[in-house]
């Protein structure tokens, strides 16, 4: 027992870190074979908390290479899923489950069980151990891992064996609740503040007023006629719309290197800070995402199942922007604010009657080649003379 001990302690030690939960999986299970627990193949699954990934499965199998899978809340449960054993103890709750694959009575009940007895495994268990997150499926209501383990002891698991991969397994799930809360808490920030405000808020920036002043080119884009549309079309069907918009601007900025701040109602402002990328980058990173929304709504457009014409004005500004937590103390938001963001703003209104979808300050427009054109000069928000804009053409 002095070496499970030696696992116990080391597991502590990862709970206070930040592993990789695969790749500690991994080493616990081959630490297991080192204390002559006799484990060949182990498979932990866990369910999270992010708008893609509904839950990540781990196998873990001596000699082989280790398998690291995400299932997406979209995907379709598989034939493999819903005939399998642990499957069959999440949903009837059982605490544990163990077959004896080398006992010719013992039912195998599971296509896995045949396959596990065909490639010479001997002994299988499942082990749920539950707690409690900010996590929730509706299908199985206790979170926590789910380990499955496997051996190809001639005799199976012993009873000291069996003792004591449910003492490491209660180990074990400590030191992934602590992994999956902190990976949970970076998901929620990232997802709702972008991932550089969210990686500051986390680093402590959340007191009132905490910010700094950053250059950067703004993307700030609106959809057209979204007052009609949402008339036109009801609540729900407007907000799968509005979905469709910012996966066509949102997305295009997010698939640049942009970031997004904020989605004010059906518009979206972007970011590319040029203290990172440099100025002709973030500018050249900017056009790209302006650009990629052009080519997202014109495919939206030209899809027969579009009922409704999607249209979108863009504007790309650039300079001095403060950014930080605004709002009050218990109530706060991570975001720019600036002449460079007002100006963006009044830029992309312009689209409207300037006519092009897309207007670049001029600052923007000297790197833009013979794609920028003059469309004239006009009064904007915080600057004394009038300012010239270009269209950017395709």
């Amino acid at each position: 027992m002095a070496k499970i001990d030696d696992i116990e302690d080391w597991l502590i030690g990862q709970a206070l870190g930040s592993p990789d939960m695969a790749t500690m999986f991994a080493e616990m299970c081959e630490r297991l074979r080192k204390c002559d627990i006799p484990v060949d193949r182990a498979m932990m699954a866990w369910t999270t908390l992010h708008p893609l990934i509904e839950a990540e499965v781990v196998i873990w199998e001596s000699g082989s290479e280790l398998q690291h899978d995400l299932i997406a809340h979209a995907d379709e449960e598989t034939e493999e899923w819903l005939n399998s054993p642990v499957r069959s103890v999440l949903v009837n709750k059982e605490p544990r489950f163990r077959r004896r694959l080398t006992n010719a009575n013992a039912p195998q009940e599971f296509p896995l069980l045949a396959s596990l007895s065909k490639a010479g495994y001997t002994d299988y268990l499942v082990l749920p151990t539950g707690f409690k997150l900010p996590a929730t499926n509706e299908d199985y209501p206790t979170t926590g891992i789910i380990v499955s383990w496997a051996t190809c002891h001639a005799t199976g698991f012993s009873d000291e064996a069996l003792s004591a991969i449910e003492y490491i397994q209660k180990r074990l799930a400590l030191a992934a609740r602590a992994t999956i809360e902190s990976q949970i808490s970076r998901t929620i920030a990232e997802t709702y503040l972008g991932k550089n405000a969210g990686n500051k808020v986390l680093n402590g920036q959340i007191r009132h007023g905490d910010g700094e002043t950053i250059d950067a080119v703004i993307y700030f884009s609106d959809m057209r006629q979204s007052t009609a549309i949402a008339e036109q079309l009801g609540p729900d069907a407007y907000l799968t719309w509005l979905n469709t918009f910012f996966e066509a601007t949102a997305g295009s900025i997010l698939d640049n290197e942009g970031e997004v701040l904020d989605f004010i109602g059906d518009a979206v402002l972007g970011v590319f800070p040029t203290d990172t990328l440099g100025l002709e980058r973030a500018v050249e990173l900017a056009v790209e995402a302006a650009d990629e929304t052009r080519r997202r709504l014109a495919a939206i457009n030209d899809d027969p199942a579009t009922m409704l014409p999607m249209k979108a004005g863009v504007a790309l500004s650039v300079g001095s922007v403060m950014f930080g937590n605004i709002g009050v103390a218990h109530r706060l938001t991570f975001s720019v604010i600036g002449q460079t963001v007002h100006a963006a703003a009044r830029v992309e209104s312009l689209t409207k009657t300037a006519g092009s979808d897309v207007l670049v300050t001029e600052d923007v427009a000297r790197y833009c080649g013979s794609r920028a054109r003059l469309v004239g000069s006009f009064e904007l928000s915080g600057f004394t003379d009038p300012q010239p804009l270009f269209a950017l053409d395709g």
